[in-house]
């Protein structure tokens, strides 16, 4: 799933579920970092479309770039956004990397089961385990429904939250 949204599906559950102790924007950088080497496969032709990148060790090795870049990309973004006036929102160390690891992860597991070129295990062994767990069909739909859902889990529980206050 190069480049597509459906990654985002289940980051938008996890932020509802975890809220301030999950960054949904480190976690869609880790998405794009994932998908640089794929890329670069894409626009010159030669290379293994999904290979090292789409190992766990390779994600694991995205996932620290991803959360030492994003922390900060993320904190300027916001402001860009206007989401966070005068620098007052600051992505915690552990917030960062815990979002850039569920984000790499996961992203090796949904392009698993649906891509048979990713070999996650790599160096171990190069057998798929995930492939074809689900149809494709279905991949993308639980991703598409997991984002609708997590949006409305995420604004239900904020609402939840300030009719406690």
């Amino acid at each position: 799933m190069p480049f597509t949204p459906f990654h985002m599906g289940p980051g938008i559950v996890v932020k509802a579920l975890l809220q301030g102790s999950f960054s949904l924007m480190v976690f869609g950088w880790a998405q794009i970092v994932m998908d640089i080497q794929p890329l670069i496969v894409l626009i010159s032709g030669e290379g293994h479309l999904h290979g090292f990148s789409h190992t766990y060790i390779g994600a694991t090795l995205l996932a620290l770039f991803s959360a030492l870049s994003g922390k900060y990309l993320s904190e300027i973004g916001l402001f860009a956004l206007g989401l966070n006036n005068q620098w007052q929102v600051k992505i915690k160390w552990r917030v960062s990397f815990l979002s850039a690891f569920i984000g790499t992860f996961s992203h090796v597991f949904l392009d698993s089961i649906m891509h048979a070129d990713v070999e996650p295990f790599f160096p171990l062994t190069t057998d798929n385990l995930f492939l074809g767990l689900i149809s494709v069909e279905s991949l993308h739909k639980a991703c598409l429904y997991s984002a609708l859902v997590g949006g409305l889990l995420y604004f239900l529980l904020n609402w939840v939250q300030k009719l406690k206050k």
